[in-house]
């Protein structure tokens, strides 16, 4: 009895250290959001806040780790409905708010054939589909897994409107996450792919790429939400409150998301 006494105040205070209790809170962020992230961080940090541990990954999958118990203070979604499902749950604080509206676009490599024009932004998918029916090889078209990431959704929804989603089923590249997807679009066997512009739009990819957006009528407006955990910790609810105000909204601008406001992401 003794002996369990003593580990059981041992663990007590290695669980007490201030080491321990000063563990950043891990923030669920959207693949989305991967290159905006680290300077939204930063500049809450210079500004008095705490540090964030952040994960990323497909919506659909963070939605699926929160509901099965993994320690996220805050969650941001590339949707609005991962984070609802779990607020109908009874597993967030409240509903959230929307913070961003995404937009679509098309990544190629730079100088791999023709960037298609404005007002035919998938040209590259269709001429990539005729390449495969002529036995021209099998270039591929990179997108997010519609089954857990959002812009997988919208990238489905825009190649269903340019009437190609069944023609280029043997040239898609699924990838884990929009993330994935596009290193995927840039890989050697691929034309290029459907990614969201905040990673298009970013230095280490735009250094060695071309994109075209999307016209946001070609899919679902990409509603952005964000949304506390039950006891997320005043750390997690400070960068949460910061994140709607302005400097981080020219932050989220600057990487090519809109405002809360524009709901229909036009």
């Amino acid at each position: 009895m003794f002996s369990f006494l003593r580990w059981a105040f041992f663990a007590w205070l290695v669980l007490t250290s201030p080491a321990v209790l000063a563990e950043p809170p891990i923030v669920a962020a959207a693949s989305s959001l991967q290159f905006v992230m680290p300077e939204l961080a930063e500049r809450f940090q210079a500004q008095g806040g705490a540090a964030m541990r952040v994960n990323y990954g497909a919506s659909g999958n963070l939605s699926r780790q929160i509901a099965q118990g993994a320690p996220f203070a805050l969650f941001l979604s590339a949707d609005e409905q991962s984070v609802l499902t779990l607020y109908e749950a009874g597993l967030t604080k409240g509903a959230g708010v929307i913070y961003a509206v995404g937009r679509l676009a098309w990544l190629q490599p730079a100088e791999r054939g023709d960037l298609p024009p404005g007002d035919a932004p998938l040209s590259a998918v269709r001429e990539a589909i005729d390449a495969y029916r002529a036995g021209q090889g099998r270039p591929r078209i990179a997108l997010a897994n519609p089954e857990h990431a959002p812009y997988g959704v919208a990238a489905r929804q825009a190649l269903q409107h340019a009437g190609l989603w069944d023609a280029v089923a043997p040239l898609r590249l699924l990838g884990e996450n929009v993330s994935q997807a596009a290193r995927f679009a840039l890989a050697d066997e691929a034309r290029g792919g459907l990614v969201a512009y905040s990673l298009a739009l970013a230095p280490a990819v735009a250094e060695q790429a071309e994109h075209r957006l999307i016209p946001a009528d070609w899919h679902a407006p990409l509603r952005q939400r964000m949304v506390l955990m039950p006891a997320p910790g005043d750390s997690a609810r400070a960068f949460y409150d910061w994140l709607q105000g302005q400097e981080a909204g020219a932050v989220f601008a600057r990487f090519g998301f809109q405002p809360p406001g524009d709901v229909d992401g036009r």
